[in-house]
């Protein structure tokens, strides 16, 4: 009798069929049986003879939210958490979500036009060989685009051609020029420098100057510590010593992306002790030396710097929820200093490849970086950068003779602006190498 009142109840109206639901929802009836089985979209009764699912009319609304994030990519699992959470909640995981899809995408727009620009070049240079009547473009030029901007979510991309993000300055830098003969051989001078800062009492920032790596790591959560030490680690393996300028770019790229690999492995075993494990990781911004050209792996909100004839640039791009909304316009620069979602990240190194609160496991930006003898690289964590305006960076970089003069004028710049988080700097100087 039971079951006959509960089809009853379906029959009258205050169920439906999944056929109906389907219909109403505009999700298929094979969809719907999946999300059962996942525990995503219950049923409100499945007859328990024939196995019949009816659902409540009230149930629509949530699934056609689920229609619409599955319409957008988004991966069942974060559904499965969305649609536990109110309206307002919801938007901002919706929000985070996207902007990560967005961040990723144009990383790899960055990728798809170096590629554009490294192939164009080969054809260039294939053109440009006694006998090749190689084709050329209606401007003259062989091969194809020839922009300079550089790959792997730079804040802008270069000043001839290239995209910029949030700034009408053109970036200079973009690819590594590859050495020859003749080419000035360069070197690099650095120092880094951490500082717990004037209100925490551990430090979870780590920082690393060295003759082929420039590093700062900004460590959050039980493990932070040891996931910004764990990822600075992982890029300086002895294998990096043996490279070289004769390095090509594509192998470098090659390179760039293992060694970020490896810093992603190195922070999960570092942060897997953990009771939480997905609330650990940290921030990555690191700059690999081949002796010709900057590799650029960056990731989260930690910042590169480049000061070249007396302008400083900011070559990375923040992976974080106050910068996505900045780039769509729904938030001023101004407005995003007390936002109280600035700390929200959308992508760092993490301790399980899965979804998390704070931030999502992702692969790193890796990118080049053209160097001239007289640029100086600054990277920070955003205990500076958060605190301290960039003219101010900008006056103490040039200022300092030295890069240990830099990072000692910086770190003292945080305390001054009270020192609220911890501090990770690095500077190094490209100079012309000395003769052997």
């Amino acid at each position: 009798m039971e079951r006959e009142g509960r089809a009853g109840g379906a029959a009258s109206g205050e169920l439906v069929t999944i056929g109906e639901f389907a219909r109403l929802s505009r999700l298929s009836a094979k969809a719907l049986r999946r999300y059962d089985e996942l525990g995503l979209l219950r049923p409100a009764l499945v007859d328990p003879v024939n196995g019949y699912r009816y659902y409540d009319p009230e149930q629509v609304e949530g699934a056609r939210l689920v229609a619409w994030l599955r319409r957008i990519g988004m991966p069942l699992s974060r559904i499965g958490r969305i649609v536990a959470l109110d309206a307002s909640a919801a938007a901002v995981e919706i929000r985070a979500y996207w902007a990560r899809v967005e961040a990723e995408t144009a990383a790899r727009r960055d990728l798809a036009m170096y590629l554009v620009d490294h192939l164009s070049a080969e054809g260039r240079a294939m053109s440009w060989k006694p006998g090749n009547t190689g084709s050329t473009d209606s401007t003259g030029n062989a091969g194809g685009a020839g922009r300079t901007g550089s790959s792997g979510g730079a804040e802008n991309t270069g000043s001839r051609g290239g995209r910029g993000r949030s700034s009408g300055s053109g970036v200079p830098g973009g690819h590594g020029v590859p050495g020859g003969p003749g080419a000035v051989r360069l070197a690099i001078r650095c120092a880094a420098l951490t500082d717990t800062g004037s209100v925490r009492t551990t430090n979870q920032d780590a920082a690393f100057a060295g003759p082929r790596l420039l590093a700062v790591a900004d460590g959050f959560g039980e493990g932070g510590a040891k996931a910004s030490a764990a990822a600075i680690e992982a890029l300086k393996p002895s294998a990096w010593g043996g490279r070289d300028g004769a390095l090509s770019a594509a192998d470098l790229l090659n390179a760039l992306e293992d060694t970020a690999d490896s810093a992603s492995r190195a922070v999960r075993d570092a942060v897997a002790p953990c009771a939480d494990p997905d609330g650990s990781g940290t921030t990555l911004t690191a700059m690999l030396w081949t002796g010709s050209r900057l590799g650029l792996v960056h990731i989260g909100d930690s910042r590169a710097y480049l000061l070249r004839g007396g302008e400083l640039f900011r070559i990375t791009h923040d992976h974080s929820l106050v910068q996505s909304m900045i780039d769509d316009g729904s938030l001023s620069r101004e407005e995003a200093a007390s936002h109280p979602g600035r700390a929200l990240l959308l992508k760092a190194l993490v301790g399980e490849a899965r979804s998390a609160p704070v931030a999502v496991a992702c692969r790193p930006d890796v990118g080049l970086r053209e160097v001239l003898a007289g640029d100086r690289y600054l990277l920070c964590s955003d205990g500076l950068s958060a605190v301290v305006d960039e003219s101010e960076l900008r006056a103490a970089v040039i200022a300092a003779e030295a890069p240990e003069e830099a990072v000692r004028r910086l770190v003292g710049l945080a305390h001054e602006a009270g020192g609220p988080d911890n501090v990770a700097c690095a500077v190094a100087d490209v100079v012309i190498a000395a003769e052997e």
